[in-house]
């Protein structure tokens, strides 16, 4: 089951379970949509992959399965993936 995390490990932005502009890769890493096309390219900067929208879980499902409330934030920032 997804984790449905919180918020855009890039610029924080609150990101709730029914927003429509989350993102996630394979890792569940989770940014929102304007970052993701503004700054980082289209690609995950935790593990290059791309991204998908977000499913929105249904709100009679939230209360047996909640969505996290663990925010991640990229310590270092984020920006474009460096070429290796």
């Amino acid at each position: 089951m997804l984790e449905l995390r919180p918020n855009c490990e890039c610029c924080d932005k609150d990101l709730p379970p029914e927003a429509a502009d989350a993102r996630i890769c394979t890792f569940e890493c989770t940014f929102c949509a304007d970052c993701l096309e503004n700054v980082l390219d289209g690609l995950c900067p935790n593990c290059g992959g791309n991204f998908a929208p977000r499913p929105i879980r249904p709100a009679a499902k939230l209360e047996k399965y909640p969505a996290s409330t663990n925010r991640v934030l990229k310590a270092e920032g984020c920006g474009p993936r460096k070429a290796a």
